[in-house]
């Protein structure tokens, strides 16, 4: 970007639009010296055919009156539209609408007294009107192409901002199938591994069988809305106990659901990542590890969660939601599906306790 362009920028309008506005008035002021002349000729044609082009002719005809003219219409564009740029497009119309005519008289009084300074004739007595009325009318066309033109604009960015959605809501659409391709595929192959693994090899046998479970229950819960507390303890219990072999005796892990909430509705995968979370960030950086829990509890109509870990903890909770997709995932579906907050809280007497309620 040039120097020169960034006061333009400020100002919300390109050299293009400038140039295309000064041709616009050239253009209308020479039409109006073109009807001058042929109005004063009587529409008789002779040698001097081309003499309403002379520069001093145009200028004193038409062109001063249009330069005046093209003031008036930057100023009301300034005191209408700029410095009510951030109001609605109504806002603007009305006020151009009533801003027009007193700019016009202003600038046509000024202009009269400039004429009058210099001895030059003008339009006197009644007739006066003419050159407050035919400005006026032609400004406020102006402005109404002005509008049109924006408005075409904005619904042309719609139109174009509409179409990118529905691309990348079909590329979500695609990625959502093979979402649920993977896991099945997943699924199917684990337990084909599991099948050669020998017999004697029984603990890895039960490990690949509870990851091809994990499989399968997220294929499932990505075709429905909700499903019962108890599968989803489920889910996250074999999720741990793969956990627990990695960590052995270095994680404890205590869940405390009472057994009438266990057919309550919930939204599958909430409370996977929210675990893998505290053992990821808080638990495995620790030489003695330590232990999660995990509370649900019902009040008030509404089934309130906890899971807390003993890990190193966060001084910046917010950094939480850039460290992965998990935590942040869960955050937003909490706020799009219930208008429920995911609170991050420091636990007692080391790590993190989060906490929300639907």
């Amino acid at each position: 970007m040039t120097t020169a362009s960034r006061p333009l920028k400020a100002l919300g309008i390109s050299w293009k639009e400038i140039t295309g506005l000064v041709l616009f008035y050239f253009f209308f002021s020479l039409l109006y010296r073109l009807v001058l002349w042929t109005n004063g000729n009587g529409f008789a044609f002779g040698t001097d055919n081309w003499g309403w082009l002379r520069p001093d002719r145009y200028w004193d005809g038409s062109g001063r009156q249009y330069a005046f003219l093209l003031l008036a219409s930057v100023i009301i564009w300034f005191l209408g539209v700029y410095l009510l740029r951030k109001q609605k497009m109504s806002y603007q119309i009305l006020a151009i609408f009533f801003l027009t005519p007193t700019i016009v008289y202003i600038s046509r009084e000024l202009r009269y007294d400039w004429l009058d300074a210099r001895g030059i004739t003008h339009l006197t007595g009644p007739a006066e009107v003419w050159d407050w009325y035919i400005p006026t009318l032609f400004l406020w066309i102006q402005f109404g192409v002005y509008f049109a033109y924006r408005y075409f604009k904005e619904n042309q960015r719609k139109l174009r901002i509409e179409g990118e959605l529905r691309q990348a809501a079909m590329k979500s659409e695609l990625a959502a199938i093979k979402a649920q391709l993977n896991p099945h595929f997943l699924y199917n192959v684990f337990n084909t591994i599991n099948a050669s693994v020998p017999a004697e090899q029984e603990e890895t046998r039960e490990m690949i069988a509870t990851l091809a479970d994990l499989f399968r229950y997220q294929l499932q819960a990505s075709q429905q809305e909700t499903v019962p507390l108890r599968e989803e303890l489920e889910f996250v219990e074999k999720y741990l106990s793969l956990e627990k072999a990695r960590f052995e005796d270095r994680l404890k892990i205590e869940v405390d659901v009472p057994e009438n909430l266990l057919n309550e509705q919930v939204p599958p995968m909430l409370l996977q990542p929210l675990v893998e979370n505290s053992i990821k960030h808080g638990l495995a950086s620790l030489i003695d590890g330590g232990s999660i829990s995990i509370r649900i509890f019902k009040k008030e109509d509404r089934l309130h969660f906890e899971i807390a870990d003993t890990g190193v903890g966060i001084k910046d909770k917010s950094q939480l939601f850039n460290t992965g997709i998990g935590l942040t995932n869960t955050k937003l579906r909490l706020e799009k599906m219930y208008d429920a907050t995911l609170l991050v809280m420091d636990n007692d007497p080391r790590g993190l306790k989060i906490t929300f309620a639907i």
